[in-house]
């Protein structure tokens, strides 16, 4: 048995964005474009999101990137610190 703390296997959209460095209104339009997978729960309509679902949504990110770097579709990559 290990004393690591485990995981939380459903985040929030705060959690997410945290994870990808973005904000939560970004997560919300990736959720709305069904990039993302999420459901509602409760009767206020809280967004969850699960682990493996965005451990998915970073592969399949990684994936299309590198298929529109094959592309020569995307400039350097060096300038994006800037971007909120």
């Amino acid at each position: 048995m290990t004393d690591e703390p485990r995981a939380p296997r459903f985040l929030t959209p705060s959690q997410v964005a945290e994870e990808l460095n973005v904000k939560p209104s970004q997560v919300h339009a990736l959720i709305k474009a069904g990039e993302l997978r999420a459901f509602q729960i409760g009767g206020r309509g809280m967004w969850r999101i699960g682990r493996q679902d965005l451990e998915d949504y970073i592969t399949e990110a990684y994936r299309r990137t590198a298929e529109r770097i094959a592309a020569g579709e995307l400039e350097d990559a060096g300038s994006e610190d800037d971007e909120s």
